[in-house]
């Protein structure tokens, strides 16, 4: 972006007594050495850590608020040269009552302001880019062609580059005077010196040699010619390369916004008004002002304005846009529901129990663009050498001129070589490299339900060689659910279901719940027992449509004198063998049927742990159940290696283990007793339906709670550090084989140009294809 560009928007957290945090727009910035300058500036006050982002145009500052205040920082980025806006004040974040008003709802209306104070930046560089190419093409044009150097075309070409080296590269000359009074040389510095060095020598040499001759012609060549210099002018390399960087910071600036539109698509997401319900009077509010506890109606077609419990009504909830997640989920009274998800059946009324930023979507909108601000080990090496990057390429300049006039070379010769060196040396590649990739990689893992906390994420993912899966939440369901129905000869699964389904539907156990919930399913509505009791520890017992029904362990049956018939005992013994539940049913006396109730097994593990296999991992399930369940479990999915019946204290040290065998562990979780064992591990990878501490501890966030989403994690996770290296590799390539080319007078200055800017166009449009990423 050009110098007077600036992000507009800021945020911060923390207390001003201790340890805080900042989110500061920088304004100002033109390349990674400006990024890497005011980075170096922050660091060095007492008590700061600061990284700054060029892609991004932010600093992300954590310093101590008893010694640094943030006026003190904005000071200290002034002081450098740039810009920096201060952050919202708290009123702006939350309403008077004291609730936090919704993020996701501020950060969509937030969104159209800082698009629009964008907008004059760009298009101010489009109307300098206009400018700079329908003024230097016929200069080139020109330079190029001998037909067209017509009497005095010399004087037409100083009459069309003089607005294009003054107006169009306006923002180069600034950013490098105002680098140059403090000390600084960043790559505007480069670009403004090339070219005003071609333009003041091409003044040189009309005024006061013989360029401005009647009947002057000089050919386009793509080597250096030897001369005395004062024939030859260079107006098309000074408006040339100013088009041609211009053209590459314009599709850059394009190009970084587009990177960062899956941040804003996702802010967008929220619903921006709601209907409460406030003394049986339905009222519209902005989603902003939604409390905790307040009840809200969502009707059908409508986004839920925030994160909640069904109090009232079922229906069918599309979260794809959220997670990525194709099917409709069903939800009932009870049933927690997720903000900017859109409800597709029937009416709801649901209880608000997070608003603000403590929603899924804030968090989920934190977590990207915390990835999106930090800096893998790449980058920090990136950012390194394009701060010490400048002074050299200067030297060198100095020193190619120094000498091809000392071997006699001429001083066109000579000139022509030092400008060259001090344009095709920009590294504007070399620092977009990893942030445009790691803004694309972390936009589109968001798109698809995979949220990565930061960017070293990205190497542990290539080094893992092992993944270590819970069992419960994580391979399965997390729910017990009816698995199979054993019956007697004279009795139909019907009848079992309607009586026993009617019976457990008054029980709120876990095992109850399964078992009335797949008769609702199968059977329909549920009659109504009479005479309903709870006899602890055993099972529950009652009356349906007249019939004395018991339903619960095989004790319960003895206690009645009820024995199971043969078949269903063997099948009572096969259903535990299995680490499976086995409920009794009786009516009228006689043994009816045995159900077996399990913790079911996701569709999507198996093909899921396949997946994870072909990545090179070796799946290893972890579980706190007994081994018959958790081998059961293992063999359906394909695992081989079982840790089974480990307390959640004891998780972490299968891991630690696991890494003193020289494994690189990753681990997938969703529970609270999985948190632990997930910060120990090299990569952890939380199931976004788990818990907060799950999630908190995680490097990687599985939004969908599909193990799928592992494996696609995973693969956009090497897919984005490839592009990175790719990225680094083209800029670091460009700069040392171009570099000894434009020392040596082998390229043109304008040639030189055009590659610099076709390189960082390069290194854009590389990363972008990381959109083009398709999950399983």
């Amino acid at each position: 972006m050009s110098a007077q560009s600036a992000t507009t928007g800021t945020s911060a957290v923390g207390s001003d007594a201790g340890t805080a945090a900042v989110e500061l727009a920088i304004g100002g910035m033109t390349c990674a050495s400006c990024a890497a300058r005011i980075e170096k500036k922050l660091n060095r006050m007492d008590g700061v850590e600061a990284t700054v982002n060029y892609a991004t145009e932010k600093a992300k500052v954590t310093y101590q608020g008893s010694e640094v205040s943030v006026d003190d920082l904005i000071a200290t980025v002034e002081a450098t040269g740039y810009t920096a806006r201060r952050p919202a004040p708290p009123a702006a974040a939350r309403r008077p009552g004291g609730g936090t008003a919704n993020a996701p709802a501020r950060g969509a209306e937030g969104s159209d302001p800082a698009e629009s104070a964008e907008d004059p930046g760009l298009t101010t560089l489009r109307q300098r880019l206009i400018t700079a190419v329908v003024l230097a093409v016929p200069v080139i044009a020109m330079a190029m062609i001998p037909a067209l150097q017509f009497d005095y075309w010399q004087w037409l070409s100083l009459t069309l580059a003089a607005p294009v080296v003054t107006y169009a590269a306006w923002p180069f000359h600034r950013a490098a005077w105002t680098n140059a009074k403090h000390g600084a040389a960043t790559m505007d510095t480069l670009i403004s010196v090339g070219t005003s060095a071609a333009f003041l020598w091409s003044l040189w040499a009309l005024f006061f040699g013989t360029a401005g001759m009647v009947g002057m012609t000089h050919p386009f060549e793509f080597t250096i010619a030897r001369s005395d210099g004062a024939g030859n002018i260079y107006l098309e390399a000074a408006a040339g390369v100013t088009a041609f960087i211009l053209a590459g910071r314009y599709f850059e600036a394009r190009s970084k916004r587009k990177a960062g539109a899956a941040l804003r698509a996702l802010l967008e997401l929220g619903a921006k008004e709601v209907t409460v319900l406030r003394d049986g009077v339905e009222t519209t509010i902005p989603t902003a002002e939604l409390q905790v506890g307040d009840r809200f109606l969502v009707r059908p077609g409508e986004k839920i304005a925030t994160d909640g419990t069904v109090v009232e009504g079922s229906s069918a909830i599309d979260a794809s846009m959220l997670t990525g997640e194709s099917v409709p989920v069903e939800v009932s009274t009870g049933d927690t529901v997720t903000g900017a998800t859109l409800n597709a059946g029937g009416r709801l009324v649901v209880e608000a129990t997070r608003v603000g930023t403590d929603t899924q979507l804030a968090r989920m909108a934190q977590l990207v663009e915390d990835a999106q601000n930090g800096k893998a080990s790449a980058q920090r090496l990136a950012d390194r050498i394009s701060a010490v990057f400048v002074p050299i390429v200067i030297t060198l300049a100095l020193a190619t001129l120094g000498y091809w006039l000392g071997n006699g070379a001429g001083l066109t010769a000579a000139f022509t070589a030092a400008v060259a060196v001090l344009i095709i040396a920009c590294p504007c590649a070399l620092g977009l490299a990893t942030p445009t990739a790691l803004m694309v990689g972390t936009g589109r893992g968001a798109q698809l339900g995979i949220l990565i906390k930061g960017p070293e994420v990205l190497e542990t993912t290539r080094r893992a060689d092992t993944i270590v899966l819970d069992k419960t939440g994580t391979v399965t369901t997390g729910r017990m659910t009816l698995q199979t129905t054993h019956t007697t000869h004279t009795t139909t699964e019907t009848d079992v279901l309607r009586l026993a389904g009617a019976l457990e539907n008054a029980s709120e156990h876990p095992i109850a719940q399964a078992v009335a919930t797949a008769a609702t399913t199968t059977v329909g509505p549920l009659p109504t027992p009479e005479d309903f009791a709870n006899v602890p520890g055993l099972g529950v017992q009652g009356t349906v449509e007249g019939h004395a029904v018991l339903v619960g362990r095989e004790q319960l049956l003895a206690e009645w004198e009820i024995r199971l018939p043969a078949a269903l005992a063997e099948a009572k013994r096969a259903a535990e063998a299995a680490g499976r539940t086995a409920i009794a049913v009786a009516w009228d006396g006689e043994a009816r049927a045995v159900l077996e109730v399990a913790d079911a097994v996701k569709e999507t593990s198996a093909e899921a742990v396949r997946r994870l296999r072909a990545l090179g991992l070796t799946p290893i399930l972890l579980t706190g159940d007994n081994r018959a369940v958790a081998e059961s479990v293992a063999a359906e999915v394909g695992i081989d290696e079982v840790y089974a019946e480990v307390m959640p204290q004891d998780k972490v040290d299968v891991v630690k283990r696991l890494q003193a065998e020289g494994r690189s562990v990753a681990m997938v979780g969703d529970g609270v007793n999985d948190a632990a064992a997930l910060a120990q591990a090299d990569l952890g990878l939380a199931m976004g339906t788990g818990t907060d501490a799950a999630i908190e501890a995680g490097d990687l966030t599985l939004v969908r709670g599909d193990l799928n989403a592992a494996a696609d994690a995973i693969r956009l996770s090497r897919r984005t550090l490839s592009t990175i290296r790719t990225n680094l590799f083209w800029a670091f390539a460009y700069n040392v084989a171009a570099l000894p080319l434009a020392a040596a007078g082998l390229l043109n200055p304008m040639i030189a140009g055009a590659a610099m800017a076709f390189s960082s166009v390069f290194v854009v449009g590389n990363s972008l294809r990381l959109r083009t990423f398709k999950g399983a």
